[in-house]
């Protein structure tokens, strides 16, 4: 009794190789080429300032980035967040500090203590976000109420009325998007650009 051979005999001569190969080769050209390359372009041409990190300028000069928060110890301007991370925007990160850390305890209660006596409030009114690290370290924004904590300072350093320095923050809060997501919030750095602008 004979075998036949059958046309599901398994082929050999190469023929599955060279479309494995052909089909790796399109794809390292549409997604590791084409789509990056397509992407970039189109994000340039969409949003442009975004694109390359929001930038801000003044005279020509880079001085921050509307997404990256930056330190500020002079009276005169709004202070942003503490940092974990010194405000190093190429280290973004948390302490990893549990709640039940008595290192990240005793941070808080001597950053708290400092607030209270920079801001001339009790301890109890700083909201929590002027005395806790983000998430990454780098956020630019404080909420309204962080940033009216601050407001009697800033217009006794600068000498001017605090209904003054109410007026740039109005004109600065960032309310949610669609009126849902997120929550109301400012740019500490736009803010004080707008003050320095406002009465240098």
């Amino acid at each position: 009794m004979s075998t036949a051979n059958h046309s599901t005999d398994l082929d050999n001569r190469g023929g599955g190789v060279r479309a494995a190969v052909a089909f790796g080769a399109l794809s390292v050209l549409l997604f590791g080429l084409a789509y990056p390359v397509v992407g970039t372009l189109l994000g340039g041409a969409l949003f442009p300032a975004q694109s390359v990190g929001s930038p801000i300028e003044r005279d020509g000069t880079v001085i921050g980035s509307a997404l990256i928060a930056q330190p500020f110890a002079d009276a005169r301007y709004f202070h942003p967040r503490p940092s974990a991370v010194g405000y190093n925007p190429t280290g973004a990160g948390g302490s990893n500090m549990a709640p039940s850390n008595p290192a990240l305890r005793e941070r808080m209660q001597a950053d708290s203590a400092a607030v209270a006596t920079r801001e001339g409030v009790a301890a109890l009114a700083i909201p929590v976000e002027l005395i806790s690290a983000s998430g990454s370290g780098l956020d630019p924004h404080l909420s309204p109420a962080a940033i009216d904590v601050q407001v009697a300072r800033v217009a006794r350093a600068r000498g001017i009325d605090e209904a003054a320095v109410r007026a740039v923050v109005g004109a600065h809060i960032e309310t949610p998007w669609l009126g849902v997501f997120g929550e109301s919030r400012v740019n500490v750095l736009t803010l004080n650009l707008a003050l320095d602008d406002a009465r240098p």
